[in-house]
């Protein structure tokens, strides 16, 4: 809940939004006793304009290198899976202030399947959940269960990285569908000072700052940081957020690095609303109608949302005289939550439709409390080897995964409120027995190899294979031990023509562990399956761009199926299907980004065979957009900037039944923008036409609006 000063804080960030252009220009800022200050912007590139390295800035809208697709620092075209990659100017550009709004032009990812939500960021790849086990940060996993995981802010990314598809055989268990690569910021050597303010339609401000240096010879610094707050699009949402990323680099000689990465993040809210509410009276009209998209259903004098979250870790290479080099990568975090709030659950009693002309919506009071603490480490060998005519490219790796959660739900008793006109401030409770309250840690260990190999004047083939250990204990409610070992293997194989052209196949196999009862009382099986890949992927010479297109066929097996009571775990659903996307600078002036993905989703195998063949819910089978923005480079316009994107997703399934469809939504997007100098203004609009639609559903009881008409108006300066 913000407080009166917190309130006074948000003030004070929307006027320096509304006074920083005039401030920017205003001949106060450049001179001092009528003396004059040059201030120069500048520009660093590396070789012909390329990135200086595979976590560094990227140049526009295309990306040349990464290590996401094979933990080495390696040119896109030669990972042999689909790989995606959103810069800073990239998110900037769209206006993105959450990951899952970055990633809404990306093939394969489905971003924001419930609409918004300020404090997840809720990730499809390739037809699955990527949510949990999907997500790293700087190479380690994000891993989250329940409640309890951790929120990355966007504005300390550098970039977002994707590798469609199995990524077990590099990371051990993860979403089959993908995985997503957060990279943060870190010290570049250069001087940067950077500040950012900006203000929404719905009156939610943030003011942002970036600063780095170098410290000495052998010693660079950065740090950056955001404070934000305000109003939500729904009744009563309103949040406050602070987040601080200092990082430092010691760099001793050219063989050593070290880099030191921390984050501290706190975010209090009163949750949106727009959620949770029924198929009926959202996709289609109930007796009454619709229900309104900015209707509210939580009681906001008890809902809350507090988190407090801490991470502190190192990066540290060191390269021997023989040209191996050793890395250990190591982060420790901390999280803890607890939040409270009422959310409905179809019409009283519990009904899909309103029933006897009744409009009220049954309501669930839900409380828990979750602290989060993991330890992460990855080891890793690299060294080229050559043996005949074949060069090597060898990793070897031993990482630790530690994860331990203590966590409480309970429920509690809660009064229906109106669909139509709810009126809100009766008491509520009381609360009941907490139905979980456990502290859960898993241990996993996994020893790993790659062998890259280039030949015959453009040959490439990728080898991988891991195994991993799993071991979970639980004690209090429930409590349980589990143990399981596995291993996944990846072989790829390419041919590099000289004209950029780059086709590829790849095979993989992968697993994931479950953290989930089955109702015999035993614990689930890890997830298991295997994916085939067919692509091309195009850097031309004409301009700077890359092209990427790929066929899949992706299975996942020991999937669990039926009810919460009756958990079995014989479920299979098969995801086929076609991905391209094209990431241009096709000259200095124009940039674009496209993509167009359609996939078979179908259930292959379940405990309910009425429900075999058809299309999983949630998730629709095709999506499309493109993006596109000129800068006017001289002239009387010198410096405007004119953007505009679409983008269309397809229809999906609100039942496994496949009797109730969410219908498909194209929305539209437009920046408008000014630099010069060193300072600029922009205003991106989002869902310019103001759609009504509905995101997606989670059975005919959970669909979730998309997110109105929104506009953001910012202004950077930087020296």
């Amino acid at each position: 809940m913000i407080t009166p000063r917190r309130k006074l804080i948000l003030r004070v960030l929307l006027g320096s939004t509304a006074t920083l252009p005039v401030f920017l220009s205003s001949p106060l800022y450049a001179q001092e006793n009528g003396t004059p200050i040059q201030l120069q912007q500048i520009t660093v590139e590396s070789g012909e304009g390329g990135e200086a390295s595979a976590t560094g800035p990227v140049r526009g809208f295309v990306a040349e290198r990464t290590t996401t697709g094979s933990k080495t620092d390696t040119p896109i075209e030669q990972i042999p899976q689909a790989v995606s990659v959103v810069g800073r100017e990239e998110m900037d550009d769209l206006g993105a202030q959450k990951v899952d709004e970055a990633l809404r032009y990306t093939a394969g990812v489905f971003a924001q399947p419930f609409g918004p939500d300020t404090d997840t960021n809720w990730l499809y790849i390739r037809g699955f959940d990527a949510t949990q086990s999907g997500t790293y940060l700087d190479g380690l996993q994000n891993f989250s269960y329940g409640f309890g995981g951790f929120l990355i802010d966007s504005f300390g990314l550098e970039r977002i990285e994707v590798l469609k598809g199995p990524a077990a055989a590099l990371y051990g268990g993860a979403n089959p569908g993908g995985m997503v690569n957060y990279i943060s910021k870190r010290p570049t050597g250069e001087r940067l000072r950077y500040v950012e303010a900006g203000v929404n339609s719905f009156g939610n401000g943030y003011l942002g700052f970036d600063i780095g240096d170098k410290a000495s010879d052998v010693v660079d610094y950065r740090v950056n940081g955001i404070i934000s707050g305000g109003d939500g699009y729904t009744d009563f949402s309103e949040d406050f957020r602070g987040v601080i990323s200092p990082s430092i680099t010691w760099k001793p000689d050219e063989a050593t690095k070290f880099t030191v990465l921390a984050n501290y993040t706190h975010l209090d809210e009163t949750h949106n609303g727009g959620a949770f509410l029924p198929y009926f009276g959202t996709v289609v009209d109930a007796p009454f109608g619709k229900i309104s998209r900015k209707a509210n259903f939580t009681e906001p004098d008890i809902d809350s949302y507090d988190r407090e979250q801490a991470s502190i870790g190192y990066e540290l290479e060191h390269t021997f005289e023989n040209d191996w080099t050793v890395r250990q990568n190591l982060r420790y975090g901390f999280s803890h939550v607890r939040e409270h709030s009422l959310y409905p659950f179809g019409y009283v009693p519990f009904s899909p439709q309103p029933v006897d002309g009744n409009y009220d919506l049954s309501r669930i009071n839900f409380r828990h409390d979750t602290t989060v603490n993991t330890f992460l480490v990855d080891n890793q060998l690299q060294g080229k080897v050559t043996t005949g005519a074949i060069e090597h490219t060898l990793l070897f790796g031993v990482e630790y995964k530690y994860f331990n959660i203590d966590q409480m739900q309970q429920t509690g008793g809660a009064t229906p409120i109106s669909a139509v006109d709810p009126v809100h401030g009766e008491p509520q409770g009381p609360m009941f027995d907490p139905y979980i309250d456990q502290n859960l840690k898993r241990n996993q260990v996994g020893i790993y190899a790659q062998d890259q190999l280039r030949f015959g004047d453009g040959w490439i083939v990728t080898l991988n294979g891991r195994y991993d250990y799993v071991s979970d204990k639980s004690e209090g409610l429930p409590a349980y031990r589990d143990h399981e070992g596995r291993a996944s293997g990846r072989f790829g194989v390419g041919y590099e023509f000289e004209n950029g052209l780059t086709p590829y196949a790849s095979v993989a196999t992968f697993f994931n562990p479950v953290i989930e009862a089955l109702g015999d009382g035993s614990q689930a099986r890890p997830e298991t399956g295997q994916q085939y890949e067919v692509g091309v992927k195009y850097r031309p010479e004409a301009f700077d761009g890359l092209i990427t297109a790929s066929f899949f066929d992706l299975t996942k097996q020991n999937v669990v199926t039926g009810p919460s009571t009756a958990r079995e775990q014989i479920g299979e659903v098969n995801s086929r299907g076609f991905e391209i996307e094209a990431q241009a600078n096709i000259t200095d002036a124009w940039r674009v980004t496209a993509a167009f993905t359609t996939y078979k989703l179908e259930v292959t195998e379940d405990a309910d065979a009425a429900i075999i063949g058809n299309q999983p819910y949630l998730v629709p089978e095709t999506q499309a957009s493109l993006f596109a923005q000129y800068t006017f480079l001289d002239g009387a316009l010198e410096g405007l900037q004119l953007g505009a994107g679409v983008r269309y997703v397809g229809s999906s399934y609100a039942d496994a039944e496949n009797q109730y469809k969410v219908p498909d939504v194209a929305l539209v997007d437009l920046k408008l923008g000014y630099e010069k100098d060193n300072w600029g203004v922009d205003l991106n609009v989002t869902n310019l036409f103001d759609k009504d639609y509905v995101a997606g559903c989670q059975t005919i009881f959970s669909c979730g609006y998309g997110e109105g008409r929104k506009a953001l108006l910012k202004a950077h300066v930087k020296w």
